[in-house]
């Protein structure tokens, strides 16, 4: 084990061999899935216990809620926002399990799209520190457990996963769908049906029942907290899905029963859930319906129930109860008749075909548009350059959310919008101009990729910033996650094939670079994998005359590039 050299080693992140503290950390996790696989419960509990109480692990859980942690400047009830370094390493010195818990921070409340409101509850870092370290110990043991088609909060899964895998459903055959939403999910699972579930050992269950208890500190006031697993802690998300746990199985037990081939009828029936959302397809409406009968039982053992207003039953083809297709996960997915005789036979008197198309759903566009005119108002005398510095990555993110489906007619709509809403913004502030002279100011001709481009809202000189367009964006299909494939079944080589490909969240610059670097870190040599923090470095700083070209580009972890930089001359101390 490394040794520590100094009380700042946290300071400097050399005096951490951070490759042997994951490696170290990744094959007990690894251990602990295979043993879970095997249904070896005393393994998995030994492991674990290990684990949580190992310093590599304490390391390991520290960083990913200080140094790696993106939500660092929110304070819980101690009011501690940050450590120094001195600090983090005494709370990996104190790191440890037990039965005590500090209560939440007053809930923050966030908007929700339907004009609700979602509480979050703040945890303190050390308790922050804490869930990270049970979450070592525990996801790898239900990942071996959790069903194919549970999609959400789930290490190397993603909502694009989900989307293909209902693609895959009905791609042959239309289907009605129960698309459906559990009211307030993590505020109402019963505690002690959770508790029972999670099948771990005494205090790893008792520290998780302390937090379950814990209660919110609202203006000085404590509340208990009788149910629910509240949202802003780390391990939250680990706690509903172990909850959700065995949905799809009951649907599944469900199929058996019915008439016809076991296998035909437990592939026609499908549950795919992402996170409390999830969908119920099949071709049989009374089947659909008694489905929804199953589950609503199912969710009131464990005090949940389904939400009225966001549950709904549809075709995927043709009208259901007023409704034709679903949105789920922000995708509208529906399917068309091709042909136009409108008996729905062709000439020839055989079944017309029909086509799926999966894009962006209309209320996400009208909200991206909404975000994107909110800031070009917000920037009336700002210069074009800062306007554009705030637009390209809103366009940039939403894009590539949704460039894995029919989405280039929706990116070509949203262009010619915002290019109204940009053209009004110019036409504003230079109000006695005439039109041509805003257009010659703001818009550019721009020669890249070996094409000439006009109207680009650009910056005039020569190499300037310029608006990127969602048309830009390449449509590129998403490939699914394998069945039950887990980051921890140690097939690495399946891992970093996928994260050396297109993803729908990473831009086309960082998979080229790890299609090059074949999913290593150049830094530490370790594969990167899905959760990692990631940059581009440039292996020759700007500051020395570095370009951007791709042979001087390189991606590493986000701590093995603190370590370059402090150490490449690239950074003024």
């Amino acid at each position: 084990m490394t040794k520590v050299k100094s009380i700042d080693k946290m300071n400097n992140s050399n005096q951490v061999n951070w490759k042997v503290v994951e490696i170290a950390v990744f094959r007990l996790q690894k251990r602990i899935f295979k043993a879970s696989q095997r249904d070896d419960v005393k393994l998995v509990h030994k492991l674990q216990r290990l684990l949580t109480t190992s310093y590599y692990g304490k390391l390991w859980a520290t960083r990913r809620v200080t140094p790696d942690n993106q939500g660092k400047v929110t304070a819980g009830v101690d009011g501690k926002k940050s450590l120094n370094p001195k600090q983090r390493l005494e709370l990996v010195n104190n790191l440890k399990t037990g039965n005590k818990a500090n209560p939440l921070r007053s809930r923050i409340w966030i908007p929700k799209a339907n004009g609700e409101k979602r509480g979050l509850g703040i945890p303190t870092i050390e308790d922050r520190a804490i869930q990270a370290l049970v979450k070592l110990g525990l996801e790898p043991q239900w990942e071996a457990t959790f069903e194919e088609n549970s999609y959400g909060f789930r290490p190397a899964r993603s909502p694009h996963d989900a989307i293909e895998a209902i693609f895959n459903t009905i791609r042959y055959v239309p289907k009605y769908v129960l698309d459906a939403d559990i009211a307030g999910c993590f505020d109402n699972i019963d505690h002690n049906k959770l508790l029972a579930k999670l099948n771990t050992y005494p205090t790893l269950g008792k520290q998780v029942k302390a937090w379950l208890k814990s209660g919110v500190m609202e203006n000085k006031d404590l509340t208990t907290t009788e149910k629910g697993t509240p949202q802003g802690g780390v391990i939250s998300p680990l706690l509903a899905n172990i909850a959700l746990h065995g949905m799809e199985l009951e649907i599944k037990k469900y199929a058996r029963t019915l008439k016809g081939r076991k296998e035909e009828n437990e592939d026609n029936l499908s549950l795919i859930r992402y996170a409390d959302d999830f969908v119920i397809l099949h071709k049989d409406l009374n089947i659909l319906l008694q489905c929804k009968e199953i589950i609503e039982n199912w969710l009131e053992d464990i005090g949940l129930e389904l939400k009225p207003s966001k549950t709904k039953i549809s075709h995927t083809l043709n009208e259901c109860m007023g409704n034709v297709g679903f949105d789920f996960l922000g995708f509208n997915i529906k399917q068309y008749q091709v042909g136009k005789c409108h008996s729905g036979k062709s000439q020839h008197g055989k079944q017309l075909g029909f086509k799926t198309i999966i894009k962006p759903s209309k209320d996400k566009v009208k909200s991206h548009l909404k975000k994107t005119g909110d800031v070009i108002r917000s920037h009336k005398s700002a210069p074009q350059e800062a306007l554009i510095k705030v637009l390209n990555p809103i366009i940039r993110g939403w894009s590539n959310y949704y460039s894995s489906v029919c989405s280039k007619e929706t990116y070509s709509e949203c262009d010619a919008i915002i290019y109204q809403q940009l053209k009004r913004w110019g036409e504003r502030r230079h109000s006695k101009k005439s039109k041509s002279w805003v257009a010659n100011k703001y818009w550019h001709s721009d020669y890249s990729n070996g094409k000439m481009r006009n109207w680009v809202f650009s910056t005039r000189e020569e190499g300037g910033m310029k608006l990127l367009k969602h048309s830009d964006t390449p449509i590129v299909r998403h490939t699914k996650v394998k069945g039950n494939k887990s980051l921890f079944d140690g097939d690495l080589l399946y891992w970093s094939s996928r994260l050396g490909k297109q993803h729908p969240e990473v831009s086309t610059r960082m998979a080229t670079l790890l299609k090059k670097q074949r999913g290593k870190c150049n830094h530490c040599g370790l594969y990167f994998k899905d959760g990692d923090l990631v940059e581009i470095d440039h292996v020759i700083p700007k500051s020395l005359g570095g370009g951007k070209e791709y042979t001087n580009l390189q991606v590493l972890h986000r701590h093995c590039h603190d370590i370059k930089t402090a150490t490449d001359g690239s950074i003024k101390r």
